[in-house]
């Protein structure tokens, strides 16, 4: 369990605290005053392979409005563990860490494999938070058969060929150019075995009976470009769950959060403000 203590690490302009959950330190990107009980609580899941890095631009826009936590799972960046391969496991971590950051109305905002935890998180927890934002997530999320057949054989170092398969679907066309290089920098720097089991939970996820279960505030953001997860899967979700919004962003494909950020910001501050984008 939490004991209490935690580590701070300066790291450019922005500050990391690890907090020991079951004796494995798990890193979160905070803000300065998260434990403002005048502001509500963002707290940021990222994607397959991925960790707080993903969500930098927001963190700059919104850390002085809200409580932020931005996440690094078990296994994925500096956070110590062996990553999980069923999204109710992730989801058992999250729950304990949310129990240690003590935030104000917390609403947990999921990339992808975060969506997924999101949403499971809120049929399993939904006493635990204050709402939920998906970006790109949908009731099924498979995966490519290749990028997880390819994974599989246990590759010691991330194949280029499953970098560049993720480069090339998780970007829209025109933002590739520009994009690619980080994205590329970001993924080559993950352990394919953690992101097998990323992918596996996604593609093992069926919320199908479950999702109209969910009774707290959702926002659905989906790139109109989103080959990983195309926009129908949000819709889907929206018309499942009760107190629903939707928001397809043009100009994006699934990295919403590094292609449109200025329009993702925008809908997270009307939907925490307001319940409504």
């Amino acid at each position: 369990m939490f004991d209490g203590s935690w580590v701070l690490v300066f790291k450019g302009k922005y500050m990391l605290k690890y907090f020991e959950i079951d004796s494995v330190k798990i890193a979160c990107l905070m803000g300065k005053n998260e434990s403002d009980t005048s502001k509500k609580s963002l707290v940021f899941i990222h994607g397959s392979g991925g960790d707080h890095t993903a969500w930098l631009n927001q963190y700059a826009q919104l850390k002085e409005k809200y409580n932020v936590a931005m996440i690094d799972l078990p296994g994925h960046g500096r956070s110590e563990g062996n990553g999980e391969s069923h999204v109710k496991d992730y989801c058992v971590w999250v729950n304990k860490l949310l129990d240690a950051l003590a935030l104000n109305e917390p609403i947990l905002v999921g990339h992808s494999l975060g969506a997924a935890i999101a949403l499971q998180f809120a049929v399993d927890y939904p006493e635990k938070i204050a709402g939920i934002v998906c970006l790109g997530g949908g009731m099924k999320m498979p995966v490519n058969p290749f990028m997880l057949e390819f994974l599989q054989t246990n590759p010691p170092e991330m194949p280029a060929e499953i970098v560049d398969l993720m480069c090339k679907f998780s970007l829209a066309k025109e933002n590739r150019d520009k994009l690619s290089p980080l994205l590329r920098k970001s993924l080559a720097q993950a352990k394919p075995d953690i992101l097998y089991g990323d992918l596996s939970a996604c593609n093992e996820l069926d919320l199908t009976g479950e999702a109209e279960k969910i009774m707290v505030p959702a926002l659905h953001i989906c790139g109109a470009q989103d080959k990983m997860t195309p926009p129908d899967l949000s819709r889907a979700l929206a018309e499942k769950i009760k107190k629903s919004n939707l928001g397809i962003i043009a100009g994006a494909g699934h990295m919403v959060m590094l292609e449109q950020p200025a329009e993702l910001e925008k809908a997270l501050d009307k939907f925490t403000a307001s319940g409504s984008i």
